[in-house]
């Protein structure tokens, strides 16, 4: 029977993303209980210590940290535990390295939580992979498994096109598919401002070089974690922010279109691959998973997409 409510969750891994993903998730005050779970004790107790004093200044709710033990009927298990991706390195380097991590996580998690009542939802990189690697092994139905897919890339997207043309990002409409990575493609057809295509848009803007913009606002898009990365060691704010919009599409029910990465099945002509096209999102994780008109070369990119992952998947022997 379908829960409106949820009432705790998990986080497995306190890292960068992990703590920031849990003071997002507090300041929203929609849950009751948190529970912080890594193999670094003493840095997920510091991290419950450190949020219960902001307490005083957020709504009530419970935050500790524990084992995987006190997950136990968690609402929803968001995962970022792994090895962070180093500068230089791809999202892809890291799939061997977080696939062994998540072997012992994923057993521990379902022994636990039930699939009837439980979502989880995939953040470490490359998180595609980790998404189906998670659904191989946990054994959850597929819409109870998905994972923060191109939500940040579309983010990115948005944001950079609102700063070229002067409008506010919320205004913008348009959607990063594919691999939260290099394969990553903007679906330029769908894009719109004010109801209007952006060719549309374009015409009467006359402020820029229509075709050579693009192609920088998408290879920014697509690099931007590699810039941070260099120039911070991580990326965690935007990334955490990301998450807490899925939550909060999960948490209110709300039916929310979004850019999450799941296993498809049959759709745009690919399945038994995990990444990312509009879907709808709601209580029960994956409502649906959108067929989106797409142009010949935007389908095709998608696919070339998909069999990218599926190369790396492969080689696994999940």
């Amino acid at each position: 029977m379908m829960k409106k409510d949820i009432n705790k969750i998990s986080i497995i891994g306190t890292g960068f993303v992990g703590s920031t993903t849990a003071y997002t998730l507090m300041l929203n005050g929609l849950f009751s209980e948190l529970v912080l779970i890594d193999v670094n004790v003493t840095k997920a107790k510091g991290e419950a210590m450190d949020l219960n004093h902001g307490l005083p200044f957020a709504k009530p709710t419970r935050i500790y940290q524990g084992t995987y033990e006190d997950s136990r009927d968690s609402d929803l298990v968001i995962i970022t535990a792994g090895a962070n991706q180093k500068p230089g390195e791809t999202r892809i380097d890291l799939v061997h390295k977080n696939t062994a991590i998540f072997r012992d996580i994923i057993s521990q998690v379902v022994k636990y939580n039930s699939p009837d009542n439980t979502l989880l939802l995939v953040v470490t990189n490359p998180v595609d992979i980790l998404t189906y690697v998670t659904w191989k092994l946990s054994g959850f139905p597929i819409n109870r498994v998905l994972g923060s897919g191109t939500v940040l890339d579309t983010a990115r997207f948005k944001y950079l096109i609102g700063e070229h043309v002067g409008v506010d990002a919320r205004n913008v409409h348009g959607y990063i598919l594919g691999e939260h990575g290099d394969t990553e493609l903007p679906a330029w057809s769908l894009t719109t401002i004010a109801g209007m295509p952006m060719d549309v848009f374009c015409a009467t803007c006359k402020g820029c070089n229509g075709r050579t913009n693009r192609d920088q606002i998408f290879d920014e898009v697509r690099n931007a974690a590699y810039q941070i990365i260099e120039a911070k060691g991580a990326t965690y704010y935007a990334v955490a922010l990301a998450v807490e919009r899925i939550v909060e599409a999960i948490m209110r029910d709300e039916h929310s279109i979004l850019t999450v990465s799941s296993i498809l099945q049959g759709q745009y002509g690919i399945s038994d691959v995990a990444l990312s096209v509009p879907t709808i999102v709601d209580r029960n994780g994956i409502n649906n998973v959108l067929e989106v008109p797409l142009t010949d070369e935007e389908l095709k990119l998608l696919r070339k997409s998909a069999d990218s992952l599926k190369e790396i998947i492969r080689e696994l022997k999940i």
